[in-house]
């Protein structure tokens, strides 16, 4: 049938919703005069809710509005919670206070928020996650939709609309499982719903026909819900989480508290939700800060799309931009310039360092930058004799005492030729900003700090941002992995003055991303690289992890040329199904590698979206960025073209040889690059390289 036709049927199928729909209001209106024990208004709102109910909604309503009483029940671990209705839907669970007028009050208020903890006790089990169930408040004969705190108050005449434009989290299969579970949890709370116009056997169009309603047990709805979740939009993976992590997401904490674990076991998922937790629980800002300034954009739309009604109130921010913000609202100039403190460090090493012992340990300037910024500059020392003691962890090669007062002397002339070009580095933005939040301990201006990729972040970072909120409970938050690092040096919790005690320290060990294939592919890269975590733990490369995820790919292609290396990976990218480039990604190791590759699919009319622009919306785009720009991502199809090459195609090398130890670290620090990029992928991981 042509176009045509099908508008007809358009028309026609809409006037039939239509008469059904007012059959299910006028059946409802009827039924919900029997709670005799409400007003009218709270009956026309119930009555709203039960229209729900025909298209697969789960409503309990408290048995007080019948006048029946609560009733209990024998061995069912029964509870009570004090709230009119708890709804449970396609938007999640939402715990329902009905008022026939007035205003929300601090009392009713702190009554509904109780009930609200209780439920998120309940379905916890489930491994539902707090963001998912919502407090509301519905007043009879009003016209209101606005927030009071964490509640959402609306009126009769908005709540059935607002609850019908909800993201969908939940399939109607958990729908009714988790209406089950309230049920039997909660005997005080009947399950009612609208008399049904439709004979019982008969299935409502668009519903699969229900063989086991009321037959889930706990275990069996948790792996379906975690199974489903992973290959759903990302409503699912936000709604549903494993029940440790859920405990995680509610854990109260008495002082600052780590979450470790190795790639794929969703700390940044995690953390999402507790920031959304505790963003309900408090009345202050919470800061969600990464190093990567790509990250925040991402998970900002992440958190927009689980928790709404809290987004505006979490703060994503890359470190060095909010330590500029912070500085400038304190009156703190700042002269960043990353270029002209370039040519300072360029000066300095032509004067100073080139015709020094450095030399002869590594006779590139990057290693001793490098040790510049992050061991001296990132731990804040400023005496000669600090640094001629301090651990330089995670620095391979061994310095004397002589040969550090070499490094300190390059360190000398670098600030020299900044301080006379009158700018700041990177790192002096941090320790201005420590110093400032050191200084002026005001209120805090953070009900927490939550700081994701921690292992990325110099001693400096990571003092300023416990500066900010202290050893306060559930005041900081350290989330990462010591594998992962990508930047040299490194320090200890210790150094910071952060004592991470008991439970307050979590390391996750189930892997929810990666299939085995792809994982046993990453882990081979790093499995004779050990390395030292933030609580100064020394582990093996080869970690054991639990899988959940078991279909992924690894495609290997090894090309005779570069040309040919570059048209199979054409080939292949043109291969996937429609709209899958929406969840690829194409990772390089250098900004030069991303470059080419972008030209080479724009030349193929392939559509690509830098890393660096991409904000977590869907875009049908492959996604094009570095190793580094790809942390805390994932995708379902990963393509690391010229792996093998450790710069990309074009990348020129330092002139000279370097020691052992300093060509180690820096071959440890290119494999751990690669096995964040190779850990990225969910369902493909294609490998190219080129024959030598």
């Amino acid at each position: 049938m042509g176009t045509d036709g099908a508008v007809p049927q358009r028309a026609q199928e809409a006037r039939r919703q239509e008469r059904l729909l007012r059959e299910h209001w006028q059946a409802a209106r009827r039924q919900a005069l029997r709670w005799t024990a409400v007003g009218e208004g709270e009956q026309r709102v119930i009555a709203q809710l039960l229209v729900l109910t025909a298209r697969g909604w789960r409503l309990l309503v408290n048995r007080r509005w019948a006048g029946t009483g609560s009733r209990t029940r024998a061995g069912t671990g029964a509870r009570t919670v004090g709230a009119d209705v708890l709804l449970v839907g396609p938007g999640g669970v939402f715990v329902i206070d009905v008022r026939a007028g007035g205003q929300p009050g601090d009392g009713p208020a702190a009554e509904l928020l109780a009930a609200t903890k209780v439920t998120e006790s309940a379905v916890a089990s489930l491994g539902m996650s707090p963001v998912a169930i919502q407090p509301l408040m519905v007043f009879a004969g009003r016209r209101v939709d606005a927030d009071h705190g964490r509640i959402r108050l609306l009126g009769e005449h908005e709540v059935g609309r607002v609850l019908l434009s909800q993201p969908h989290r939940l399939r109607a299969a958990s729908v009714r499982a988790m209406g089950d579970h309230l049920e039997r949890l909660f005997p005080d709370h009947a399950g009612v719903a609208v008399d049904r116009l439709v004979p019982p056997d008969v299935t409502p169009e668009g519903e699969q026909p229900d063989v086991a309603e009321g037959l889930f047990d706990l275990g069996g709805l948790r792996e379906a819900a975690l199974k489903g979740a992973m290959r759903a939009p990302i409503e699912q993976w936000m709604t549903f989480l494993h029940p440790d992590q859920v405990a995680l997401v509610r854990r109260n904490c008495s002082g600052p508290a780590r979450i470790s674990g190795p790639a794929g076991t969703g700390k940044t998922v995690v953390a999402l939700h507790r920031a959304a937790h505790l963003a309900r629980r408090t009345t202050g800002r919470i800061l969600y800060v990464t190093f990567a300034n790509n990250l925040p954009r991402v998970q900002h739309t992440f958190l927009g799309t689980m928790a709404p009604s809290v987004s505006d109130r979490v703060d994503f921010r890359s470190l060095h931009s909010w330590a500029q913000e912070f500085l400038h609202q304190r009156g703190v100039p700042v002269r960043l310039h990353g270029d002209k403190a370039e040519t300072a460090f360029s000066l300095a090493w032509k004067d100073v360092g080139r015709g020094s012992r450095l030399a002869a340990l590594d006779p590139g300037p990057t290693y001793w930058r490098e040790e510049i910024d992050y061991v001296i500059k990132g731990r804040g020392l400023t005496r000669f004799e600090e640094y001629a003691t301090v651990p330089r962890r995670r620095r391979r090669a061994s310095l004397n005492r002589t040969q550090r007062q070499s490094v300190w002397e390059l360190y000398e002339a670098y600030e020299a030729r900044r301080a006379e070009r009158g700018v700041h580095d990177f790192n002096d933005v941090l320790s201005l900003a420590l110093a400032e939040a050191s200084l002026r301990r005001e209120r805090p201006p953070y009900a927490a700090v939550i700081v994701d990729e921690v292992q990325d972040l110099t001693l400096v970072g990571v003092l300023l941002l416990h500066a900010l909120v202290g050893d306060a409970p559930n005041g900081l938050l350290l989330v990462g992995d010591g594998q992962q690092t990508v930047y040299p040096g490194g320090f200890r919790l210790t150094d910071a003055g952060i004592d991470i005690r008991g439970d307050r320290g979590q390391v996750l060990r189930t892997n929810y991303r990666n299939s085995k294939q792809i994982l046993d592919a990453a882990l081979a890269v790093v499995a004779d690289d050990t390395f030292e975590d933030l609580d100064g733990l020394r582990t093996s490369g080869r970690r054991d992890v639990d899988l959940t995820y078991h279909d992924g790919d690894v495609v290997r292609v090894v090309a005779p040329s570069a040309d040919a290396h570059d048209g199979q990976l054409l080939d292949a990218l043109r291969s996937l199904p429609v709209g899958a480039l929406a969840d690829t990604a194409l990772l390089c190791p250098t900004v030069r590698a991303v470059g080419h590759y972008q030209r080479l699919l724009a030349r193929a009319g392939i559509a690509v979206c830098p890393l660096e622009s991409y904000d977590g919306r869907a875009v049908d785009a492959v996604k094009a960025g570095t190793y580094r720009r790809a942390k805390g991502l994932e995708f379902k199809n990963v393509f690391l073209p010229r792996r093998d090459a450790q710069g990309g195609p074009g990348t020129p090398t330092e002139p000279g040889s370097q020691t052992p130890e300093t060509a180690r670290e820096h071959d440890e620090l290119l494999r751990s690059g690669l096995f964040v990029a190779m850990t990225r992928a969910r369902d493909l991981l294609w490998l190219g390289s080129v024959t030598r």
